[in-house]
């Protein structure tokens, strides 16, 4: 799998289950980084964790908001 960044422009044209499929996907991939780490393996790209974390945030916070607009 490779770091995908996403824009939150790019989020927002996204539909919700293409969301909430990406956060599953992005978590995935955390959980494989954060294990490597743990075992003491040589991390390729430390900033990769870092980005995850934000894309993964970036994501539930604009599904939280596309979720406020379907109430409304």
């Amino acid at each position: 799998m490779s770091m995908a960044i996403l824009k939150a422009r790019q989020i927002r044209e996204m539909k919700l289950e293409e969301i909430e499929r990406k956060i599953s996907e992005l978590r995935l991939e955390l959980m494989k980084e954060m294990a490597n780490v743990r075992m003491r393996r040589p991390i390729k790209n430390p900033g990769k964790i870092r980005e995850l974390k934000r894309t993964i945030a970036r994501l539930l916070t604009i599904k939280k908001e596309k979720m406020r607009e379907g109430k409304k």
